[in-house]
């Protein structure tokens, strides 16, 4: 087995208000090497020496004997958001919680890092090196799955605020890491929508929207499944000539109405992906999504 080795760094549990049976609590970050429930985090081999990691969960019904049982799981791979106090959002991978909230933490769940420039740390606002974020994924997927009992075959690819960018523009960056998924889950804001200015990338608005269409071919016809705080109209009249690239799926989420009272135990500002922590029409409606395009992968 390949070693992995593993970041000492420590986070607080995400303890919830409302004691609802349906809530989740996101299970604190631990030291040691990845085993049932617990959420690690982890420097591959190559980033040995550096602060460049990811964090991995595995679920409570995950077991060392896999192989031999010819057990296997689906995996959901998350990009997280921008640093923004304003938000709550670290920009951390520690500080992810959307792709949790996604499974009810029954699949196992990888936080990816967006590798800054000097290669020797986790970027937390925009890119860092493109080229190096990419090719991190193309290479921790695989041994994720080969390690653990992923499911090449569904390995969904999921983001919040800037990951939720992230889900086109580094998730189908090319031909070989488009392959890697089976289905994509993006929560406030989307590849192409809006001008990003003070980028190279996200600038002017025109020339990113060529780029940003050119990423939506590779979705060839793969579900996909839109989530916005307040409403996807802007997204939606953005993909209007594109509707048959993908099957698309869009939520409006009212997490005003989720939260009456923001801030809270659980999020200081609208701008969250804590909302999937509890139960509401729009969690459910996410939750069977994600279980029909598991089945409709597996028949």
């Amino acid at each position: 087995m390949i070693r992995l080795f593993i970041l000492f760094i420590l986070s607080g549990t995400l303890v919830i208000a409302n004691s609802d049976k349906n809530n989740l609590q996101l299970p604190p970050l631990e030291i040691g090497f990845a085993s049932p429930g617990k959420r690690v985090a982890i420097v591959p081999t190559e980033y040995k020496g550096t602060g460049v990691h990811h964090i991995l969960y595995l679920p409570p019904d995950w077991e060392q004997e896999w192989r031999k049982k010819e057990r296997s799981w689906p995996v959901i791979i998350e990009f997280t958001g921008n640093s923004f106090p304003t938000s709550g959002s670290t920009g951390a991978v520690e500080g992810a919680a959307f792709g949790y909230g996604l499974s009810g933490g029954k699949f196992i769940w990888a936080v990816f890092p967006f590798v800054a420039k000097d290669l020797i740390h986790n970027e937390v606002t925009w890119w860092g090196d493109e080229l190096a974020t990419v090719e991190y994924a193309k290479k921790n997927v695989p041994r994720i799955c080969k390690e653990f009992g992923g499911d090449s075959s569904l390995v969904f690819l999921c983001g919040f605020s800037r990951g939720a960018i992230a889900v086109n523009y580094i998730g189908l960056y090319d031909d070989e890491i488009a392959r890697l998924w089976c289905g994509f889950i993006s929560h406030d804001h989307y590849d192409g929508v809006k001008e990003w200015k003070g980028t190279a990338w996200g600038s002017p608005l025109a020339d990113y929207r060529a780029a940003s269409i050119q990423r939506l071919y590779r979705l060839q016809g793969r579900p996909v499944l839109i989530c916005q705080n307040g409403g996807t109209e802007d997204i939606n009249e953005y993909l209007t000539d594109y509707k048959n690239l993908a099957k698309f799926t869009f939520i409006d989420v009212p997490v005003k109405k989720i939260f009456p009272q923001i801030p809270n135990a659980l999020m200081i500002h609208p701008h969250t992906d804590r909302w999937m922590f509890v139960d509401s029409r729009e969690r459910r409606q996410i939750w069977k999504w994600m279980e029909k395009v598991s089945k409709e992968k597996l028949n």
